[in-house]
């Protein structure tokens, strides 16, 4: 089950403490791993601890080739992806005339932006100019 888990991070990117999440939080996490929703799920300190272990031994390459080679035999071809937590944020609206909306637009930066004065610096560094 403890190599399963390790299977899981590599195959989802996941950290340690995000893996013991996503392990109570997936039922297809849990059947893989041949847990029911009684079973308890190894922590993530007992996750790092038991890949520090096979990795001091020097083993943890090989176990990963040799699994990997097993796949291979079977027909089963593996992709790597990761489970992201997207949030969306309302950015503040920016206030700009017209004349400096063409400016940026054309890709340059307003002049009175870049001035050498404390004002024109702060408002420079609150305006996405990127942003399209």
């Amino acid at each position: 089950m403890m190599f399963k888990i390790l299977v899981l991070q590599r195959l989802f990117n996941l950290s340690d403490d995000q893996t013991e999440y996503q392990i109570n939080d997936r039922m297809s996490f849990m059947r893989f791993l041949g847990l029911s929703l009684g079973d308890r799920v190894p922590d993530a300190k007992t996750i790092w601890l038991y890949r520090e272990n096979l990795t001091k031994a020097g083993v943890i390459d090989q176990l990963f080739i040799d699994y990997c080679k097993e796949l291979e035999r079977n027909g089963i071809i593996t992709h790597t992806g990761t489970i992201i937590d997207a949030t969306f944020v309302d950015a503040p609206r920016q206030r700009n005339t017209r004349e400096e909306n063409k400016t940026i637009k054309s890709g340059k930066v307003p002049e009175e932006w870049t001035e050498e004065t404390p004002k024109a610096k702060h408002k420079l560094a609150q305006k996405d100019t990127d942003a399209r």
